[in-house]
């Protein structure tokens, strides 16, 4: 039902990057959650997942991952999105509040709030009148669809840099105001 709204565009952005691995969704219903495993040339692997919860309850799900696969809190990193950036403009951060975003402060309750975040801008919210959640949960107009064709490449590049790199040097890029396309590593 929510496929093509501004919460799910995490998922879209997931998707792309799976696609352009060659990767492999799988359900895994223990954890609530589809999985697809990215096995790198001299890299750890990297575990992609999208809970199959509902957004308000997805930190049980990636609490449960973490769990299963004996993960750290620092090898944990959110994509979401976030009402506070502008359409298609990242962020990338660690620790904090859950600004007001549900899905975020089921993760701080079931992990703590110090996981990274890769923060995907879908903003800012019009009308401003509009009620926070009938905003989230709409669709994209068909303009900001146009944007986010033309800059899914570009997000996906960002995600691939921070899994890649690491936090740090995915910050210093991607969080300056001029960012544009994520270096390759």
């Amino acid at each position: 039902d929510y496929a093509r709204t501004r919460h799910n565009i995490a998922w879209q952005v997931l998707d792309v990057l799976a696609a352009e691995e060659n990767l492999s969704w799988r359900k895994a219903p223990a954890l609530a959650a589809e999985v697809a495993r990215w096995s790198r040339t001299g890299l750890p692997p990297v575990l992609l997942a999208k809970p199959l919860t509902f957004m308000n309850e997805s930190g049980r799900s990636v609490a449960a991952l973490a769990a299963y696969y004996k993960l750290p809190l620092a090898a944990v990193a959110v994509v979401h999105d976030d009402v506070a950036l502008p359409l298609a403009r990242v962020k990338v951060t660690q620790g904090g509040g859950a600004g007001g975003h549900n899905g975020v402060a089921s993760l701080i309750q079931h992990l703590g709030p110090d996981f990274v975040r890769y923060r995907l801008g879908v903003g800012p919210k019009e009308p401003p009148q509009m009620d926070l959640k009938d905003f989230v949960l709409g669709p994209f107009t068909a303009e900001q669809t146009q944007v986010l064709t033309t800059q899914l490449p570009t997000l996906v590049a960002g995600l691939r840099l921070l899994l890649t790199s690491g936090p740090a040097p995915a910050m210093n890029q991607l969080n300056r105001k001029d960012n544009h396309e994520p270096e390759q590593p």
